[in-house]
């Protein structure tokens, strides 16, 4: 390789190492919001629309504690057909988790017995059972947790979790296991679909068998009217907490109100294991989050399916040159109370021209929505009406495109050359023929 050409492909190397390292993904649109915070990651999102309200290092690298849990229920929600199936309490389940000094959160009481899957269930979601969990990675993973945190990966995988590794069931630390609060919302919002999910998550206090005399209680005291004390919040409908050291306090929140539906995931507030009592400052943060959504975002129309966006220039068409662009359908978006229409502008993505024949209703181009300048989402942009094409204009067009196509003019090219080629040649043929003839005459 001559030094020319090392140094052109160390040029491009360059350049296109540049473009990765200074590429910056677009970020989230985040309303002002003068709410107190305490978690080095928060993100707020609307579960009607999946909007994000609110973002701070929503994709920082988190570890998830006992939200860890959320990803274990949907492994075993997908594996088990019926909920009532008994599963048996292992002795060697239960001394796994004292061995790894976790604690247990009453599953123990019926080793040796069964629980039905949506017992096992409900332990591990409201006391956040070590114990339920160890029990659904061994039964499934026949024995071995690892086979049960391979299908934990796969799932995240499957579910867009570009983030998230986990390395255990539990929620135990683990440098290797992590998630961010993009991920975790992800994940939740999948589990929500899931049978029982939601109900259990909102369930404070749960009795296993009818003659049991100590229920599974929740340590989400948001939803617990009886025990959450200031942490309550009546708007709260669940979903989970937990804490490490080194993951802080964190909660995943779901409230309604009004209509409105929001997700709050809160990482890494402050935790001290060492002091006898700490705030849980997750769920105070939680819920003030909550109420300013509920008292100053609604929903809004900016645009409807009829509003005219702009012009899009048409070849081909008959009796026009340009056609009226419009939203697919009426754009529906949270934004703050007392917003102005100024605020909101629509840019489409695409000027170029279409091409007729184009029918009413056709996707034409997308558009990019921006709040105060600052893009949030895209909507498609479709024909106001319909376009016929005129059959003189694109037989012009089209003979006029083949005659200036790069392949066409090519194309003569070569005819050109081969032609010179085939003149000389026949030249110097000729010539040639001319003196044998000659030379036969002397």
């Amino acid at each position: 390789m001559n030094k020319f050409l090392r140094c052109v492909i160390f040029i491009l190397s360059l350049v296109l190492i540049t473009m990765f390292v200074c590429a910056v993904p677009a970020s989230a649109l985040t309303f002002d919001c003068e709410v107190e915070q305490y978690s080095d990651t928060l993100l707020m999102v609307n579960l009607d629309t999946g909007m994000e309200v609110f973002a701070k290092e929503a994709d920082t690298k988190r570890y998830p504690a006992a939200l860890t849990k959320v990803m274990t229920y949907i492994i075993a929600a997908e594996y088990f057909d019926d909920f009532d199936t008994e599963i048996p309490i292992k002795q060697s389940c239960i001394e796994n988790v004292v061995s790894q000094g976790m604690s247990c959160s009453g599953v123990d009481w019926y080793t040796g017995e069964t629980l039905t899957v949506e017992n096992l269930l409900y332990a591990m979601m409201l006391p956040t059972g070590h114990d339920a969990a160890m029990v659904f990675a061994d039964y499934i993973g026949e024995g071995n947790i690892q086979t049960f945190v391979d299908m934990m990966n796969v799932k995240a995988a499957e579910l867009g979790c570009e983030n998230t590794h986990f390395t255990n069931p539990f929620g135990t630390h683990d440098d290797n296991h992590y998630t961010t609060a993009r991920d975790l919302y992800k994940i939740t919002k999948y589990a929500m679909g899931l049978p029982l999910f939601s109900k259990i998550c909102a369930t404070s206090t749960y009795y296993a068998r009818e003659d049991d005399d100590v229920p599974f209680i929740t340590t989400n005291w948001m939803i617990d009217p009886g025990r959450g004390g200031e942490y309550y919040y009546v708007y709260a409908t669940g979903v989970k907490n937990g804490t490490t050291q080194q993951a802080g306090r964190c909660l995943i929140a779901n409230a309604v109100y009004d209509g409105y539906a929001y997700m709050c995931i809160c990482l890494h507030a402050p935790y001290d294991d060492n002091k006898d009592e700490n705030e849980q400052y997750c769920m105070i943060e939680a819920a003030n989050m909550f109420r300013w959504a509920f008292l100053n975002l609604s929903f809004v129309t900016p645009v409807t399916k009829d509003t005219p966006i702009c012009e899009q220039k048409v070849d081909h068409a008959w009796d026009t040159e340009s056609i009226l662009l419009v939203p697919e359908s009426d754009f529906n978006v949270i934004l703050p109370d007392g917003y102005s229409q100024g605020d909101v502008r629509i840019v489409p993505d695409s000027t170029d021209a279409v091409s007729a024949p184009i029918n009413k209703g056709d996707i034409v181009t997308t558009a990019t929505v921006y709040y105060k300048d600052e893009p949030f989402t895209q909507i498609n942009l479709v024909a106001n009406e319909s376009v016929g094409v005129s059959p003189i204009l694109y037989t012009t067009d089209t003979i006029r495109g083949i005659l200036t196509s790069p392949w066409f003019l090519i194309s003569v090219g070569l005819v050109v050359v081969l032609f010179i080629i085939y003149v000389s040649v026949s030249s110097s043929y000729a010539k040639k023929r001319r003196q044998e003839r000659q030379k036969k005459k002397r």
